[in-house]
């Protein structure tokens, strides 16, 4: 498996190299210089394609992806009314405007690439290398723990470029969560979850991988990832994911049905113990790290009723640091749609809700014909659990091959369903 074209061979070595970047701490600034180059390739293609241009070297922009590019636009004029409204100062904007453009911009720019002649299987191989290297590394950093080496080596200078944190630019070795003492395990995140985030993205990459043998060693890896995050979120979303996608794939097959029908009268039925299997579940859901949820309670409240009485259309502009009760952390993070409409009020929260329910519509009704559409769907439900759970903003430079396969998934025509996943086929639908 190798790179045929430019854009192959910058993805390829961007997701193959990730430990490399990370090392040098260089993975915070390396999507969106991948994600802004790319889009001047592909806008330079476009400029030079004409009606002799063959139909298969033609690059075509999907009203889905379109989408996604305004409803990001929306973002930064949202930003920019925030600022103007609150008189946060020249200064601020343009801050802010260059975050949009690392991390908002991300959510529509990934997707144009993904416009490009990228075969999806180059991603899959790609995901079960990193997969390889991850089961070789993983040993060095529990070595780091039981060794008692210090939790963070270092951090990289090119911290100086700016961004959310010390965090997106260090080496850390391990983490010791404080609400129960044991170790947990980030390897390049920022944090513990944000690994179980990435894990799930490149399972279900590993999962279209057309050699058993890669498609093992990327998965068991992506397993191994979501264990040592200790992530909940991680460990639910792995077989919510997986058989969600598998029930809409096959949703139009008599037997799955019946199946559901007799489900949904089942659970009619017995809705009492149902509900009180759910609530135990929810509580010991909650109970597994109750400081955490405690806090990220506590900041959803917070920025939802700030939201509501104080700039319900245009948001705040920017986050704002939270009282003690809530660790001092910021204001709308945490929580996707909470963020947005403290953020960027009524307006970012639809900027986001738009393309997202567009999407899921659109690869909806492709799942029946399409191999690639069922892992965009995996990749689909996997943001849209982690817009509850974390922000996908701050995020987008690490899960951006998700957005790659969304946008190649609504660039995909009806006649070349069916083509390059053939094992996520066998495996999800």
């Amino acid at each position: 498996m190798k790179p045929r074209n430019f854009e192959e061979w910058a993805v390829w070595w961007a997701i193959v190299g990730t430990y490399g970047f990370y090392l040098v701490g260089g993975l915070y600034i390396l999507a969106p210089v991948l994600a802004w180059t790319l889009t001047g390739c592909l806008i330079w293609r476009l400029w030079r394609q004409n009606a002799a241009t063959p139909q298969g070297e033609r690059v075509q922009i999907p009203v889905g992806v379109a989408v996604w590019v305004l409803s990001m636009l929306a973002m930064e004029l949202a930003l920019v009314v925030g600022h103007l409204d609150f008189d946060l100062g020249t200064a601020s904007l343009i801050k802010s405007s260059i975050g949009w453009a690392k991390g908002w911009a991300l959510l529509a720019l990934f997707p144009l690439i993904g416009c490009l002649k990228i075969r999806p299987q180059l991603l899959s191989r790609a995901a079960c290398l990193l997969g390889l290297q991850t089961l070789i590394v993983l040993p060095l950093f529990v070595a780091a723990y039981l060794l008692k080496l210090p939790p963070t080596l270092y951090v990289s200078p090119l911290q100086v470029v700016g961004g959310p944190g010390p965090e997106f630019f260090s080496l850390s070795l391990y983490e010791i969560d404080p609400g129960n003492g044991l170790p947990r395990w980030r390897l390049f995140a920022p944090w513990a979850p944000a690994l179980g985030m990435t894990a799930n993205v490149y399972f279900y990459l590993a999962l279209a991988e057309r050699d058993w043998r890669w498609r093992w060693v990327g998965t068991l890896a992506c397993v191994a990832m979501c264990l040592i995050s200790q992530s909940r979120l991680a460990a639910l979303a792995l077989p919510v994911v997986w058989g969600i996608t598998w029930l809409l794939a096959n949703l139009y097959r008599p037997g799955v049905l019946v199946g559901s029908g007799l489900a949904a009268t089942a659970l009619g039925l017995l809705q009492s113990p149902v509900r009180e299997a759910y609530e135990n579940f929810a509580r010991a859901f909650e109970g597994a790290r109750a400081n955490s949820s405690r806090v990220r309670d506590l900041l959803g409240r917070i920025a939802f009723d700030r939201w509501q009485n104080e700039a319900p259309v245009w948001g705040h502009g920017v986050l704002e640091p939270g009282p003690h009760s809530v660790e001092h952390m910021l204001i709308g993070s945490h929580h996707t749609w909470l963020g947005l409409l403290f953020v960027k009020g009524a307006v970012g929260f639809a900027a986001l809700a738009a393309p997202m329910l567009w999407s899921g519509v659109e690869l909806f009704v492709k799942l029946r014909t399409s191999a690639l559409a069922r892992v965009a769907m995996s990749m689909w439900l996997i943001l849209l659990l982690y817009t509850f759970g974390e922000n996908l903003e701050i995020l987008a430079y690490l899960f951006w091959p998700a957005l790659v396969v969304l946008g190649s998934a609504l660039a995909e025509r009806q006649e070349q369903a069916v083509g390059d996943c053939a094992p996520q086929q066998q495996t999800v639908g």
